[in-house]
């Protein structure tokens, strides 16, 4: 009923390719963007620095990783390392006196250059060896910025950010940090949706499905793929600066760390390999269930009276959140972003399912 197709008159090339035919997804990004644009004034500070504030961040990175994953179809085990790679470089970039916005751009800059060069190595072999061959970024990166002082003083060091200068203004509210981490958030989406319609969407989808194939009408796999390498790695540069500049305000080795590039993979798979609105439910699945979770156990024990320890209530969570991704795959292989396109596909017919089949 909300998406019924009715009343849509396909005239011209120009409005069937536009990005939301329907006019209830424009109502629907309509709404949403509002209720963004508006969650500083109508919801908690605590609520938007800890909750919205992270998961526009790590959507982006998701978003990045899902890039070369999703599209291209290329592993990479490696992407915390590739964020870190940004967030060093802009940190120091800002130190030395250089504008805000051109170090957080050669952050970005230095992290695909880092990744294209990891990439012509890596993408001499697949599947698992590709696997292995970033993982081995990781732990090169791991090592480098925890044994180079020049570059984050130790491995115990912690280096700290300077304020944000926006355009020569100075950015420290919370309110003016959400609003920026949501632009580079709302800027990559948009860069993503409207990738998939282009030229290079559609060859980095055919590397993906089969590069032999891709070759054959023309399409250059290793070409691709460095592309998708670098592109990727420069949004994953940027959002490790922006994550660093308006959540954490510093930096230290174990905000990069392997169990970070597991974390933002788990995004992507939970999600939704090539999936834009599965890269939203994702991060929100792994940042936001544990924490839920914990609370609504401790809830139920209260309630039904049981007494639990202080390590079984740092345990079952976790169990219970891994059972839930279980559950969640089994259902649907293909990721959250999969399981609301089938509730929208049956809402494009509803009440008159038989005309699907």
């Amino acid at each position: 009923m909300l998406f019924r197709q009715s009343g849509i008159l396909h005239t011209s090339y120009a409005s069937a390719q536009s990005l939301f035919p329907l006019s209830a997804d424009r109502w629907m990004i309509s709404a949403l963007l509002a209720l963004a644009l508006s969650a500083p004034f109508t919801m908690s500070s605590l609520t938007v620095s800890t909750v919205l504030l992270p998961w526009l961040v790590w959507t982006a990175a998701a978003l990045g990783l899902n890039l070369i994953l999703g599209w291209a179809g290329q592993f990479h085990f490696g992407y915390a390392a590739i964020m870190g790679i940004g967030a060093y470089t802009a940190v120091h970039g800002a130190r030395n006196g250089i504008p805000w916005e051109v170090a957080v751009i050669l952050g970005g800059v230095m992290a695909a250059v880092i990744g294209i060069v990891f990439a012509f190595a890596a993408l001499r072999v697949k599947g698992l060896y590709l696997a292995l061959s970033t993982l081995a970024l990781q732990f090169v990166m791991d090592w480098v910025i925890a044994h180079v002082p020049a570059i984050s003083g130790g491995s115990q060091a912690t280096l700290q950010a300077p304020s944000m200068q926006l355009l020569g203004q100075a950015i420290t509210s919370e309110r003016g940090l959400y609003y920026v981490a949501l632009g580079w958030c709302l800027l990559v989406t948009m860069f993503m949706l409207n990738l998939r319609r282009t030229g290079l969407g559609r060859a980095l989808v055919a590397v993906r499905e089969k590069d032999f194939a891709a070759a054959v009408i023309g399409v250059h796999s290793l070409y691709y793929k460095l592309i998708a390498f670098a592109t990727s790695s420069f949004i994953g540069g940027v959002t490790g600066a922006i994550l660093i500049f308006t959540f954490y305000r510093a930096a230290t080795p174990e905000q990069f760390a392997v169990n970070v590039s597991i974390e933002i993979l788990a995004m992507v798979i939970v999600g939704g390999l090539g999936s834009i609105i599965g890269s939203y439910f994702g991060a929100a699945f792994i940042l936001l269930m544990p924490g839920m979770m914990n609370s609504f156990i401790t809830w139920v024990a209260q309630l039904a009276g049981v007494s639990l320890g202080v390590e079984t209530l740092a345990h079952i969570p976790h169990a219970v959140y891994g059972a839930l991704i279980i559950l969640f795959l089994l259902i649907e292989p293909m990721g959250l972003g999969k399981l609301y396109g089938n509730i929208r596909n049956y809402l494009l017919v509803w009440p008159f399912g038989y005309a699907r089949k």
